[in-house]
């Protein structure tokens, strides 16, 4: 089975045999074996392993992203923000507590500006409510 890891600018994964994958999506972790069936699915902030025939795990935490399995045999990751790594421990302390401080930060600035969004619209409706213009006005 094929897997692939992209970034917008790079390819950080290209492993042409794995045996497995593991991941995480909102629903929790899942494997992927040979012959998985096709699936789409939306990623959290977590870490992707693999193993390759005969070999040690890999490593590779990504913030979030869209995993697909088309054809049973070809395991396809594209997420914004990926870091490879040997140590596991190393990933999770480090990395993904990066990678959940900028989600965070994230979030907080697209409430800040909704919030101003909802103000600015509350302020035009205000303005153009009939009550604020005189009888003759219109």
């Amino acid at each position: 089975m094929r897997l692939l890891i992209t970034t917008p600018t790079a390819v950080v994964v290209d492993e042409p045999a794995v045996s497995s994958v593991r991941a995480e999506d909102e629903s929790g972790s899942f494997g992927i074996l040979d012959g998985h069936d096709d699936l789409l699915t939306a990623l959290t902030v977590s870490v992707v392993s693999w193993h390759r025939p005969g070999d040690r795990p890999r490593y590779c935490a990504v913030c979030r992203g869209i995993l697909s399995v088309a054809n049973g045999r070809e395991v396809a990751i594209a997420t914004r923000e990926a870091v490879m790594g040997d140590d596991l421990d190393r990933l999770e302390r480090v990395v993904l507590a990066e990678f959940h401080q900028r989600a965070e930060s994230e979030r907080a600035a697209r409430a800040t500006g909704l919030e101003l969004e909802m103000k600015v619209i509350r302020q035009i409706v205000r303005y153009l409510r009939p009550e604020r213009h005189g009888a003759g006005e219109r």
